[in-house]
């Protein structure tokens, strides 16, 4: 049985995980050995004071097997409404084909529902093709071209 909640510096280590296992996970990410990385606690610790963040995992027997980052971002445009962004989806590979990644989206749609979202938006990489059909199935549209500038 599964459950989702929001996330608690103990399941930092395991996020991490989550976030470096995927071919572009693995080059970007820094997996801890003992104690995680000052930059992750720096980052958990701005998620979770600002009420227009959260960061999300997913529980199966009580371990965390999935996450995602919502954020709340309020607009001008369409007559003030907030959109609400979906980012950092990962499922566990052991729990992958099972229906979680679908649970964990619904449940953070709903989370923008609930705070009057107009809009829930998301990015996936171009190299991720099955993330991609992933989501057009759950109803996303690609609409929009996405672009990035690293500041790295």
């Amino acid at each position: 049985m599964t459950s989702i909640r929001d996330a608690r510096a103990d399941d930092l280590r395991t996020i991490i995980q989550l976030l470096a296992d995927d071919q572009l996970g693995k080059a970007r990410e820094i997996l801890p050995d003992d104690a995680v990385p000052a930059g992750y606690l720096a980052a958990f610790e701005a998620i979770t004071r600002d009420p227009n963040n959260r960061l999300i995992v997913m529980e199966d027997e009580g371990r965390v097997v999935g996450c995602c980052q919502l954020t709340f971002i309020p607009g001008l445009s369409y007559r003030g409404s907030t959109r609400g962004q979906i980012e950092g989806v990962r499922i566990a590979e052991s729990h992958r084909n099972k229906g979680l990644g679908r649970e964990l989206i619904a449940y953070a749609i709903n989370a923008c529902r609930a705070k009057g979202c107009r809009f829930v938006q998301l990015t996936s990489n171009a190299v991720r093709t099955d993330a991609r059909r992933f989501y057009e199935r759950l109803g996303f549209v690609a609409s929009h071209v996405g672009m990035k500038l690293d500041l790295g």
